[in-house]
């Protein structure tokens, strides 16, 4: 059976559940007439990838499920069928798919127990710990909105995020509460649940881990956080059985996945139960057209990258969930050595990662004397995989390193190579299936084969909109309803992808979007920062890293403005060069030029 009509036939629900679902999303529709439920494009018969398909044995199309269904039919029939097999494994504790069936219902009947109600937004702070897939599937499954947040967050990232969010609870790792603590707007919250890091580790070995946590590593700062609860205790709070399955089907938000966009401030991309599944129906279209569709006891994906990021979330959360693959959650990817030793001893199947965690294996002596027979696909997302890095890679463990594309306006997956190439392509594929791709120039023309334009995309895992913008949803699309992702690319007459340009001023670090205006914003908050403005410059670790052009109203050192830095943005997001200048280049109505700022960095 394909995975497509597998999905297909999950027990569907109550069709009131649709007018219900509609009627809640027509306020954050735009003029570019969003669909709340995933639509599948008509693709015109010339499209270049359609015969690619055909050689590589990538179906077309995928068969979404019935309307009235959602991603509880999806959870529940692989709770089911997985049973007691390993869903997730973190330092060394696993839970089963039985477990975490009812670790999550008994979340959905805490937070029902709350008064939550459908529709309400959740947030989800803290690192690939068991907890975060007991959580993030226990909101949905109370048929609320997940809002991912990344738990290095400096608290003004977390007041912007909880205030245009409206998330009404959080569940915050305790390593990170003061950040909470010090947010001076706390939006609409009214629940804190604080997790330890041993909460889900067992009695012995959970108080030892937070021991070393708190005491030995010192990693948790002293905070007060008013009438939170700890996780354990909102665990237990509620009997699973208490649950009430919510009506929710596949129009309905699951995911307010925040991003700058293709414009700028952060804001919340909604993705729907539809948007989800369809991505993972387009991911497992592609994984059976190279696997056999048989779970293997064995077939572990690693989990190293965060999963409050749109791709680890789909590709290294949902999928497995849904393939029924274990995951091996890595609380911290920085430690190259712990890491290697994790690959050695759980032997991962499938390897998700980014250049720059790529990068930082190959050049570990230990990881080059693993055994890699146990490798199925090494595969690239979030950021361009270098071609230097990529012929290490494929040196050292003998496979290629398959790039995709994506976004988190599309679940995130829009484009992927074949999961059989033979050699790293240094292109981003071809578009996923039932996923039309046009590329437009500055006058919305479709461009021929081999000519440059703006990537441009359609398919039934395009997110509804951004919440509470309609206006920046609409420039977001083009009249016909395509996404403009800000991706300058040339594709080939086998439809295979090559991004060459970037329209926006958006600066890639390590897979992160980082925008110039958030850290303009920033940095000018500094009393002896008259103005400045922010640029990427390329950096062989990161991609690119921030640098910023400052003109000084007062006596300032560039020291001291990196420390000021640390303070208000997220490591990824801080300045790591600065240029002090007399003035900045502008527009005539006063736009910082940044394509000025890149000329004078040579990059133009």
């Amino acid at each position: 059976m394909t995975a497509q009509n597998d999905v297909n036939n999950t027990t569907t629900h109550s069709d009131s559940a649709q007018s219900t679902s509609a009627s809640a999303t027509n306020s954050n529709q735009s003029s570019y007439n969003a669909q709340p439920y995933p639509q599948i494009p008509e693709i015109p018969s010339d499209r270049p990838w359609l015969e690619t398909y055909e050689r590589y044995g990538i179906p077309a199309d995928i068969e979404l499920p019935a309307k009235n269904s959602s991603m509880l039919d999806i959870f529940e029939r692989n709770f089911a069928r997985y049973g007691n097999k390993k869903a997730f494994t973190c330092m060394d504790v696993s839970l089963t798919f039985h477990k975490l069936d009812l670790y999550s219902r008994q979340i959905a009947a805490y937070l029902q127990s709350l008064g939550l109600k459908k529709g309400d937004k959740v947030a989800a702070m803290m690192p690939n710990i068991l907890q975060y897939p007991i959580v993030a599937l226990g909101v949905i499954r109370a048929g609320m909105t997940l809002v991912n947040v990344n738990p290095l967050y400096t608290s003004r990232e977390l007041s912007h995020q909880l205030e245009d969010s409206g998330a009404k609870a959080i569940f915050i790792i305790e390593n990170f509460a003061t950040t909470l603590e010090n947010a001076k707007s706390k939006g609409q919250l009214e629940h804190i649940i604080v997790c330890s890091m041993g909460d889900m580790l067992g009695l012995l070995k959970g108080s030892i881990v937070n021991l070393v946590v708190r005491h030995v590593k010192k990693m948790v700062p002293k905070y007060k956080l008013p009438n939170s609860v700890g996780f354990k205790t909102a665990l237990s709070a509620v009997s699973a059985s208490q649950y009430k399955r919510p009506d929710v089907d596949l129009g309905d938000v699951a995911l307010l996945q925040y991003t700058g966009g293709t414009t700028g401030v952060a804001k919340g991309a909604m993705l729907t139960h539809g948007n989800l599944a369809a991505n993972m129906l387009q991911i497992s279209a592609l994984m059976n057209s190279a696997f056999e569709y048989d779970v293997k006891a064995e077939d572990i994906i690693l989990g190293a990258l965060p999963l409050y990021h749109v791709f680890s979330f789909t590709v290294c959360g949902m999928y497995p969930m849904y393939q029924g693959y274990n995951t091996l959650l890595i609380p911290n990817p920085r430690d190259l050595d712990d890491l290697i030793k994790q690959i050695d001893k759980y032997k991962p199947s499938f390897l998700p990662a980014v250049n720059t965690l790529f990068n930082g294996l190959v050049h570990k002596e230990a990881f080059k004397q693993l055994d890699f027979s146990h490798l199925k696909a090494s595969i690239g997302g979030g950021m361009s995989v270098l071609a230097s890095v990529a012929k290490e890679w494929h040196e050292i463990t003998g496979l290629p390193i398959i790039e995709g594309y994506g976004l988190s306006e599309t679940s995130p997956v829009v484009a992927f190579n074949p999961m059989t190439i033979a050699e790293f392509t240094n292109k981003i594929g071809i578009p996923a299936s039932s996923t039309d791709v046009i590329l437009i120039d500055d006058d919305g023309n479709e461009m021929p084969v081999g000519e440059r334009g703006e990537i441009c995309v359609k398919g039934p895992q395009v997110m509804l909109g951004y919440q509470n913008r309609p206006d920046e949803t609409a420039e977001s699309f083009t009249d016909n309803g395509y996404l403009k992702t800000g991706d300058v690319g040339i594709m080939d007459e086998k439809g295979f992808i090559k991004i060459v340009d970037r329209k926006k001023d958006m600066i890639l670090v390590s897979g992160f979007n980082v925008y110039p205006n958030e850290i303009e914003e920033a940095m000018s908050d500094h009393p002896n920062v008259l103005e400045c403005g922010a640029i990427g410059v390329p950096s062989d670790s990161r991609g690119e890293e921030p640098k910023i052009f400052v003109v000084k109203k007062g006596e300032v050192s560039e020291q001291e403005l990196l420390e000021f830095g640390k303070k208000n943005l997220t490591g990824y997001k801080r300045p790591r060069k600065v240029q002090f200048v007399d003035e900045l280049p502008k527009s005539n109505v006063g736009k910082i030029l940044r394509k000025e700022l890149r000329k004078m960095e040579g990059l133009e």
